[in-house]
């Protein structure tokens, strides 16, 4: 950064996006492309990754190779979501994908550690996702050095949820009559 608050990249600051894959972080990587291109900066995309069992389980039984297919997986994840949002096209905005071990708020926080940055941040996945891990939004807004912004949950996520509560307690028990040809 230099005297005037700019960083060196031209920009004032970075846009640092959660991402998971979720419907949810792929709205928050479109609301940060805007937010990037409004303010000049670039966007940085961060997904962060545990090894198989969390930190202790892998301190309990060091595998190297386990984690270096974790840390693959991790990358793409990352790429798939990128792709997932902008369909293999360039977002516009100047790009720096991050990788990060760690969970997933305490990442985010690293991450986005100037006061000039903003942390944008999408809704994870499902309440059962949800429920095993930390609320990242709550640990991000609690603990970031900078503007934390939430991205709205799209429409067609609110529909498929209402849908799927709708149907999930109406599904057939057993076989349905006529789905398997008639019975010889």
């Amino acid at each position: 950064m230099d005297g005037d608050g700019r960083h060196q990249d031209g920009g004032t600051g970075r846009v640092v996006v959660g991402v998971s894959g979720s419907p949810g972080s792929l709205a928050a990587l479109h609301l940060g492309v805007a937010e990037a291109r409004r303010r000049g900066a670039v966007l940085v995309p961060v997904l962060a990754w545990e090894p198989p069992g969390g930190e202790y389980g892998y301190r309990r039984s060091p595998c190297p190779p386990l984690l270096s297919a974790a840390r693959e997986a991790a990358g793409q994840r990352l790429r798939d979501a990128l792709d997932g949002a902008f369909g293999g096209a360039d977002p516009g905005v100047p790009l720096h994908p991050t990788v990060f071990r760690g969970e997933p708020g305490p990442a985010l926080v690293a991450t986005a550690d100037r006061p000039a940055d903003l942390l944008v941040l999408g809704r994870s996945g499902g309440l059962l996702r949800r429920g095993f891990r930390r609320p990242v939004a709550a640990y991000c807004a609690g603990r970031a050095g900078c503007p934390v912004l939430a991205a709205p949950v799209p429409g067609l996520l609110h529909d498929l949820e209402a849908l799927h509560r709708r149907t999930r307690w109406h599904l057939p028990v057993g076989p349905v009559p006529g789905l398997l040809g008639p019975r010889g």
